[in-house]
């Protein structure tokens, strides 16, 4: 992988309106096949960056749940949007009797919580991971790594 397909950005975040609103800005970025990856504590703000990226990519409002239940839950907006939410798997086998493998690279972009719970689940060398994190009171960091040529000119265009 060349430089140009791996890029990092980090940044502080003072609100969980400004978690949203670049949230928001990711959303009206994403195109079919593009897969993100969300890594952070409970209350990292996970949840507020996949609901400003849902209404990014024009999803109604009221579409919008928690998917903890269902794994996975699809949105229509702009492009297909589905949203994974893996808190609550072992392991891979159980991602993959969901059938969340015939979603990557296919005609929606892919939100995944906790990655890190799972990260077979991320495809091979093209995807976006976004680590939040608690930085005191209200304040998150915002760490992005892209990996590959696609998921790098998305992170620079996100996060310039």
């Amino acid at each position: 992988m060349s430089a140009a397909e791996h890029v990092k950005r980090a940044l502080t975040l003072a609100s969980p309106e400004e978690t949203h609103q670049l949230g928001v800005r990711l959303g009206g970025l994403l195109e079919p096949g593009d897969f993100v990856g969300l890594i952070g504590d409970l209350g990292a703000g996970k949840t507020h960056l996949v609901r400003g990226v849902a209404e990014g990519a024009r999803v109604p409002r009221s579409e919008v749940a928690s998917p903890t239940f269902a794994i996975v839950y699809p949105y229509s907006g702009r492009i297909p949007l589905y949203h994974a939410d893996l808190y609550r798997l072992t392991g891979y086998d159980d991602l993959y009797a969901t059938g969340f493998m015939d979603l990557v690279g296919g005609e929606g972009a892919l939100l995944v919580e906790w990655l890190d719970r799972v990260p077979e689940a991320a495809p091979r060398g093209e995807y976006l991971r976004v680590t939040l994190a608690h930085a005191g009171g209200d304040a998150r960091t915002l760490e992005a790594e892209a990996f590959g040529a696609r998921a790098a000119a998305l992170l620079t265009a996100w996060l310039p």
